[in-house]
């Protein structure tokens, strides 16, 4: 394996690996590493010698921090055909995932957000570590959730993923897993072990999703209590409504710590970036998955054709000032037209399959 590469693949008998090798910017997804991935997983679909996949992010920190979102920053103030290219290339990874015929374990120890959640959460395996830590953060910088989040995030118990995707909460390993953006829960101490347990499971043969549900049974442990169970009910409450409006009033009329720190988040947060999203998860509730990945490239093209996604990259990454002007800067200024061209075809054409 080279270690210049951004991604390295290998195979373990059976068992396909890639490891996300950028460490150093927390294993961010570039468009790069997407266009060498999609076709490594379509030929390991169809090789029957190759049983199951695994992936992993290099260094103890991430396993995938997100998109480079810098990249796409600059490649919208260049004018470069970067903010198509990117978004349209990574939903189809996120869908050649989600369809993935054989076991596909994502080894989520570190960082994993946004587009890092799109590597994993549509795998069939997704194994948290002592240091995972979850999010949707894309509020914060004048995005939404994307990487199939209309179709996770509505699916997830309760109200858990509209309060994820407009908060931007951070779960541990504990909490993704009672959340189900997590599978199981290994130590990582103990990663090394189970990929090769992995691998001669998947040797000794048989079928393939019993081996890898084996392998890792071995290592399994309970990470204890989830804070998730203990504060679902207040969340199920407090974000009940489908409207970004209506929520802020819950909260406010609430005025309890809980609700107050939630609020404050809320009023930080992008007013278009909230709006689109609570509309983006009333949407997805009812499309298939294919639909949802459809809906999220019109609205990704309508982000790098607006104003706060790269104010928010500005505030949060470049300058890090983390005063974003946000343009609209109220909820109420965000108008029905504003809202609706988020879910119109862009003029470049839909996402195709």
């Amino acid at each position: 394996m080279s270690q210049e590469s951004e991604i390295e693949f290998e195979t373990r008998g059976p068992l396909a690996v890639v490891t996300l090798n950028r460490p150093e910017a927390l294993n961010a997804l570039t468009l790069g590493m997407i266009r060498a991935l999609q076709p490594k997983l379509e030929a390991w679909a169809a090789d029957d010698a190759v049983k199951a996949v695994a992936i992993k992010g290099a260094g103890e920190k991430s396993f995938c921090a997100g998109g480079d979102v810098r990249a796409v920053w600059q490649a919208g103030k260049e004018g470069s055909a970067l903010t198509r290219e990117f978004f349209y290339e990574e939903y189809k990874l996120n869908r050649t995932i989600h369809v993935f015929p054989k076991p596909y374990v994502a080894l989520i120890d570190g960082i994993v957000m946004g587009g890092g959640i799109g590597l994993s959460v549509h795998g069939s395996h997704r194994v948290a570590g002592d240091r995972t830590l979850a999010a949707m953060p894309e509020t914060a910088i004048g995005l939404f959730p994307d990487v199939g989040g209309s179709w996770f995030l509505p699916r997830l118990p309760g109200r858990l993923g509209l309060w994820m995707a407009l908060t931007g909460a951070r779960l541990k390993a504990v909490d993704a897993l009672y959340a189900g953006l997590a599978t199981d829960y290994v130590p990582a101490a103990d990663y090394g072990e189970l990929e090769a347990a992995l691998a001669q499971a998947l040797t000794e043969g048989g079928d393939a999703a019993a081996a890898v549900d084996a392998a890792i049974a071995r290592f399994a442990t309970d990470p204890g209590p989830a804070l998730l169970a203990e504060q679902k009910a207040e969340i199920d409450r407090l974000f009940a409504a489908d409207g970004i409006a209506e929520i802020l009033l819950a909260l406010k009329a609430d005025g309890g710590d809980w609700a107050t720190s939630q609020l404050e988040i809320l009023e930080s947060r992008s007013p278009t970036s909230m709006k689109v999203t609570a509309e983006q998860l009333v949407r997805g509730r009812n499309l298939d998955f294919d639909a949802c990945m459809t809906m999220e490239y019109r609205m990704s093209q309508a982000a790098m054709a607006g104003h706060d996604f790269y104010e928010g990259i500005r505030a949060v990454l470049v300058d890090k000032d983390h005063a974003p002007k946000w343009q609209p800067a109220k909820l109420a200024e965000v108008t029905s037209e504003m809202l609706e061209a988020y879910f119109a075809q862009p003029d470049s054409g839909d996402l195709t399959f």
